[in-house]
């Protein structure tokens, strides 16, 4: 359970939600030595018990050589505390290890070495399928296998970078949903000015009911306190306006079961603050967080693009640019959303990580890390706690 706010539904002490010189000065320095998340760093958080997690080998825009090589990555980083299942075709898996892939040409014989394991896997679910349609139809694909490991107990967490809808289905079917948990939700990070935030739901529940962003609140208040290790975090619901009274009913309805929760709640925040790190949890409806997200990518992309543009327009821009390359290229790290590895399914009864289509090797090997750090530091037990907790406190 996320520890209670001293004063929980006090705002900042201004409007504008003020953050100490001091604290964003130690915030930006952590962002520039690369100190952001520290997956690296596998402590042992209070779990009992060996702890598996599974990669889809099929998922990906980009075949099996990246979920390969970020499985034996993620297996070498561990030294042995936790193993890497890599489910899908046996066959095309030991096609692409004969070869050797990556610049290490990893082999067959270093997935004995790293401790990954091969579990088979006839079918593949295509990112243009109908979720509904493929997991009826496809019994034995990666996805439906690698659940299935995780419900029988042979395994505590499963990534994957395909087909999201199936990712989701399977979840809720194979694992079914945590104890009091109305709507499991996606919960991805976003780099800010004073490190990162959580925005929660960003995409699972287009349609929601004031309860479930009470609940997205606390489950990514866990995710956030116990995973990337921020304490008491600051829980903002996303509005047009900082005054209680600004925002559609949702929001309304919303802002009073968040400011009646144990949480440290901050009131609402708009989109400008979300980059600010105003909050470290940002609550919203999966259908707005989704278009976060997805215009978050577009800046990005068009910040690059600008900044090629007009560096190679004349030589003192190249020159600028060779002077500033260090400080873009931690720039770039902040940035980059391979560095988060990808986005917990939050509130089903077990480890599911939702990667990018487009994950490369680092990708895949971050979203082992944390799922290892999800079941490690029990994020679904604290989850359970503070629900029942809630619930509890709403009876009296």
């Amino acid at each position: 359970m996320v520890p209670k706010a001293k004063n929980p539904g006090a705002r900042p002490a201004d409007a504008g939600h003020s953050v100490d010189k001091r604290s964003r000065s130690k915030k930006a320095k952590e962002i520039t030595t690369g100190g952001k998340l520290g997956l690296e760093n596998l402590s042992d958080g209070g779990h009992a018990g060996p702890i598996r997690i599974v990669v889809d080998a099929m998922g990906g825009d980009n075949g099996v050589v990246p979920n390969i090589l970020g499985a034996i990555e993620a297996a070498r980083i561990g030294r042995g505390k936790f193993q890497v299942l890599l489910v899908g075709d046996i066959v095309a898996i030991k096609t692409e290890l004969a070869a050797g892939v990556g610049e290490k040409e990893y082999q067959e014989e270093d997935l004995e070495k790293y401790g990954v394991k091969l579990v088979h896997a006839s079918q593949r679910i295509e990112m243009h399928e109908t979720p509904t349609e493929a997991l009826r139809n496809k019994r034995d694909s990666s996805i439906s296998v690698g659940l299935r490991l995780q419900k029988k107990g042979e395994a505590e967490g499963f990534i994957s970078a395909g087909n999201t809808g199936a990712v989701m289905g399977a979840s809720l079917f194979e694992l079914g949903r945590i104890e009091g948990v109305s709507r499991p939700a996606i919960a991805t990070f976003m780099p800010t000015e004073l490190g990162g935030c959580i925005v929660v739901d960003a995409g699972a529940n287009p349609d929601c009911k004031p309860h479930y962003l009470l609940q997205f609140g606390m489950m990514g208040a866990s995710f956030a306190h116990y995973v990337f290790e921020k304490p008491n975090p600051k829980v903002g619901l996303l509005s047009v306006g900082e005054e209680a009274s600004k925002g559609d009913e949702l929001t309304l309805k919303s802002h009073l079961l968040l400011s009646e929760s144990g949480l440290n709640f901050i009131g609402n925040i708009e989109g400008k603050d979300i980059l600010k790190g105003t909050a470290d949890v940002v609550v919203c409806d999966g259908f707005v967080g989704n278009v976060i997200l997805k215009f978050a990518e577009s800046v990005v992309r068009m910040f690059y693009g600008s900044i090629k543009r007009y560096v190679y327009t004349n030589i003192f821009g190249k020159i600028g640019a060779l002077l500033l390359k260090p400080a873009l290229k931690k720039f770039a790290k902040d940035l980059d959303y391979e560095e988060y590895g990808g986005a917990p399914l939050l509130g089903v009864n077990g480890v599911c990580i939702i990667c990018h289509g487009r994950s490369t090797a680092k990708a895949i090997k971050n979203a082992v890390l944390v799922a290892h750090r999800c079941v490690s530091h029990r994020v679904n037990d604290h989850i359970k706690e503070q629900l029942s907790n809630n619930a509890k406190e709403s009876k009296k």
